[in-house]
């Protein structure tokens, strides 16, 4: 079934139970008791909580359908979505889905080139955004190919666009007449291979669906549950997670910000039992309770029984330090690719702990299968390609035949990742063909952040590779080699790339040759054995 008919179950069982709240730490907020909380309307109109029942929940997007429908958006139109985690962010989500339109969330960070690149490649036909992104949006407004409407959430609305309150006040709260099936295109999230430029991902609600019942087997949410959303709503990583709890009723919490205490008190004060962390975060909150910043006597966390992690490669002393303080909690990885509709194409299992460091066995409904350069299986123990297969799947690249050959074929997607099998079935990632760094959760594209340093009228070539990094996963170190005469510093070059987003400018700057081969492409792999050879060893033995 269409995933917009869970929406409509929820609210038709439980239309006054919450759905959803919304926890910002950084606004002022008076307590009396932890589930009572004053409101409190500070200039900018933000409080510290927020929630909105099923009932509010399916009435938001409904309201929101019938204004797209209003504006014309026809089934299969794009509805860009740019905006941080908040309460609007998926009733707009399952607002565009009930139009019949394809929901397009962008990554936040995106600079204004990225956004309008984006837009343009999904063909979208409305942008809905936040204030965070009003410089960045008037930038492109003007430019961006298709987009007729700019839809703005929030106070204050920019000349440039219309307001998405006051408009979706005057539409009908009732679900609109469109008919939805299974095969029915529901999504575009955006991926990227080395060459940084965006693929837009085609997924069905079948895929969606699918989504929320692999997740659900393998954590077995109830409508008792409470899940903690931290990552952004963007990421598959974090929506189909939810998904899970979406699918029983279950209530989520979505918290803006990272800080060890605001997790531990949030968790503590929502009665949270399911946590979705990142490497980074988790480092953090050990930590924070090891430097005495964090004391775990201050917390009720009785209801927390799952802690689970994605989106990088989990160092195994991570879990067994995190299962020292908490030893009552469940313990899951997850691999996946936005091509795969996110997480759970591949699971550890909660009952596989002794096999932490591998990604797992194949998720609920899913086939996985280790090729060679030619696709054929191999032995059992033997390096290759990973490969998955399920009803998770992409559909295709949009517009972009040659891409999706590339990796789809007979069903299989061809992920890219380079895997061996142990011999008791479970998958170990080994390399990546591809050279995308994970830093924090993040992906990050060497070739763009190349192009960018090769502006500098001192450089004469430069390479960008992942070092291992305890706390982010990976780290960007930028390879440089200077042009024969001239002199460069470090602290010269950490200025010239603060014109970059923080999350791509270089951790780590090495001065050196940039090696090579004949054919003029960089040897990367040499530059890896060169400057993290002994610690991908040592990495690789605390995972065998």
């Amino acid at each position: 079934m269409p995933i917009t008919e869970i929406l409509q179950k929820n609210a038709d069982i439980y239309p006054n139970d919450i759905s959803l709240v919304e926890i910002n730490p950084k606004f002022e907020r008076q307590r009396t008791s932890w589930r009572e909380y004053s409101l409190i309307e500070t200039n900018s109109r933000e409080v510290y909580r927020k929630e909105i029942t099923w009932q509010d929940f399916n009435c938001r997007a409904n309201r929101f359908a019938n204004l797209l429908l209003s504006r014309g958006v026809k089934k299969g139109d794009k509805v860009a979505i740019l905006l941080m985690n908040c309460l609007e962010w998926l009733p707009v989500y399952f607002g565009a889905l009930k139009s019949g339109a394809m929901a397009v969330p962008l990554n936040y960070r995106y600079t204004a080139d990225e956004i309008k690149y984006c837009l343009d490649l999904a063909d979208a036909d409305v942008l809905v955004f936040g204030p965070e992104f009003v410089g960045r949006v008037e930038e492109i407004c003007h430019k961006a190919k298709k987009v007729k409407t700019w839809l703005y959430v929030g106070e204050d609305c920019p000349t440039f666009a219309e307001s998405y309150e006051e408009l979706v006040g005057y539409c009908s709260s009732k679900a609109p007449a469109i008919k939805l099936t299974d095969d029915d295109d529901a999504a575009i999230y955006f991926s990227s291979g080395t060459t940084g430029f965006p693929k837009a991902i085609i997924h069905k609600h079948r895929s969606l669906m699918h989504a929320a019942m692999t997740e659900n087997n393998h954590h077995s949410q109830t409508k008792e549950d409470v899940f903690l959303c931290i990552p952004p709503l963007y990421h598959t990583g974090a929506k189909m997670h939810w998904f899970g709890s979406f699918l029983v009723g279950g209530r989520s919490v979505l918290l803006n910000g990272i800080k060890p205490e605001w997790i531990m008190q949030v968790a503590a004060e929502e009665k949270c039992s399911i946590v979705w962390l990142l490497v980074p975060w988790a480092q953090d909150i050990l930590d924070a309770i090891e430097r005495g910043d964090v004391k775990l006597e201050d917390y009720d966390l009785s209801k927390w029984r799952l802690m689970h992690i994605g989106a990088q490669p989990v160092p195994p002393s991570l879990i067994k330090r995190w299962k020292s303080y908490f030893p009552n909690h469940a313990y899951d990885t997850n691999y996946g690719l936005s091509e795969s509709i996110g997480p759970g194409c591949v699971h550890l299992g909660v009952e596989n702990e002794h096999k932490v460091g591998a990604i797992g066995k194949a998720g609920y409904g899913w086939q996985t299968m280790i090729v060679d350069e030619n696709k054929n299986p191999v032995e059992r123990g033997k390096v290759g390609e990973l490969a998955v297969k399920g009803p998770g799947v992409m559909t295709a690249y949009y517009k972009d035949e040659k891409a999706t050959s590339e990796v789809l074929r007979d069903g299989w997607l061809f992920t890219g990742d380079m895997a061996e099998e142990d011999e008791d079935g479970f998958i170990w990632l080994v390399d990546r063909k591809k050279d995308v760094i994970i830093s924090g959760g993040e992906n990050l594209y060497p070739v763009q952040i190349e192009d960018f340093l090769r502006k500098h009228d001192k450089i004469s070539d430069v390479a960008v590779i992942g070092l291992p990094d305890s706390r982010l996963g990976e780290i960007a170190t930028a390879i440089v080699q200077v042009k024969e005469g001239m002199t460069l510093s470090e602290e010269e070059l950490q200025d010239f790339c603060l014109d970059l987003p923080r999350y791509k400018r270089p951790h780590k700057i090495i001065f050196a040759d940039v090696p090579r081969n004949p054919t003029g492409k960089i040897e990367k792999p040499k530059l890896r054995r060169i400057y993290c050879g002994e610690s991908v060893v040592a990495q690789q033995n605390e995972i065998k």
